[in-house]
């Protein structure tokens, strides 16, 4: 079957992959589309370590073509989004409802592809560039036939993380001010996650002019090419302000421009050693600095959320997907995205 690998130092289209049967708790999903996240282009830089040889892909959907036993919440036929997270279910941090913290999903790469032999590593336990894929049952979110596939494919990260972002973790209320640094994938979902909740100043900051039109489609009052024109908007500052970039000196930015009991929400990802600094002082009138993996996510409860807000109007899916791909066009759909073209390039098999 095809698929997308990276070896270490190169990514190859390939067509002579194999994946294993699932097992008990499994299930395996033949993949229709996959999104492609700056994410898998972070593996291929470096920015994310990961092991090599690996199927790449991690936001997609696709239709159920086996279970495992003791799978009963999907049969063959069913439309499911594919979540990263294979939490286990048992421990403290799942039984509180915080799966993303779950110790047994980070940091634990398998091996259920094969070529010519040889093994290849899962990446975040999904690996959707491939025709196939292997997941836990948890993983497998089931949802509604007249979700487009290739819109579904979305929820799986970048909505799942973007609006996850906002009404998990920021817990943004109604009539509060945001800004997003950042109107990628990521950022467009926080946008669309801030309108959702009700927020009052919506301010997108991009330094491409042309993301402004798709920006104030999914929700933005005020779009802005540069950070430090925020205050002009905002005198006193925002109650939260979201980097989805991943470069240091914007995540100061996004610190210096919080008001008064504000957050900072990091987003993007910036190369695994980096360090950054902010000005202790400003911090004692109650601001806070946030991680957040994943959007702070309940797949199971988010996607069939995000699923029914989209048949509902409400969260915008196809907007999203700029353009699809043939997975044997993985390089032009990687150049896209990394020069900014596409706000989400899909891949379809």
């Amino acid at each position: 079957m095809r698929g997308v690998v990276f070896d270490g130092k190169r990514v190859e289209v390939v067509d002579d992959l194999e994946v294993r049967d699932p097992g008990a708790g499994e299930v395996l999903v033949a993949v229709s589309a996959a999104g492609l996240c700056h994410s898998d282009l972070s593996v291929v830089d470096g920015t994310i370590p990961f092991p090599a040889p690996v199927v790449l892909g991690h936001e997609g959907a696709g239709v159920v073509a086996a279970v495992g036993p003791g799978v009963a919440h999907v049969v063959p036929g069913d439309h499911v989004a594919l979540s990263t997270l294979a939490n286990c279910g048992a421990c403290a941090e799942c039984d509180r409802g915080r799966p993303t913290m779950c110790r047994r999903a980070i940091g634990r790469p398998g091996k259920p592809f094969t070529r010519a032999g040889r093994p290849l590593f899962q990446f975040a336990s999904n690996s959707a560039f491939a025709e196939r894929t292997v997941v836990k049952a948890v993983q497998a979110v089931p949802i509604p036939k007249d979700v487009p596939l290739t819109s579904a494919a979305l929820i799986g990260c970048g909505v799942l993380t973007g609006v996850g972002a906002v009404l998990n973790r920021a817990r943004v209320g109604y009539g509060e001010s945001v800004v997003v640094i950042g109107t990628g994938g990521i950022g467009l979902n926080v946008v669309q996650g801030a309108r959702i909740a009700g927020a009052s100043r919506i301010v997108a900051v991009d330094a491409n002019p042309a993301k402004e039109a798709v920006a104030r489609q999914f929700g933005a009052t005020d779009f802005l090419t540069s950070a430090d024109a925020v205050r002009e908007v905002l005198p006193t500052g925002a109650d939260h302000v979201f980097e989805c970039v991943g470069r240091v000196e914007l995540i100061r930015q996004a610190v210096d421009l919080l008001d008064r009991h504000g957050q900072a929400v990091l987003l993007g990802v910036p190369p695994a050693t980096a360090e950054a600094s902010f000005l202790v002082s400003s911090m004692y009138l109650d601001k806070s600095i946030l991680g957040c993996r994943y959007g702070s996510s309940r797949p199971q409860r988010d996607v069939a959320l995000y699923a029914e807000l989209y048949r509902e109007g409400r969260l915008l899916l196809d907007e999203l997907v700029t353009r699809t791909y043939p997975v044997e066009d993985f390089e032009k759909a990687a150049a896209d995205a990394e020069e900014g073209r596409v706000a989400r390039g899909v891949l379809t098999f």
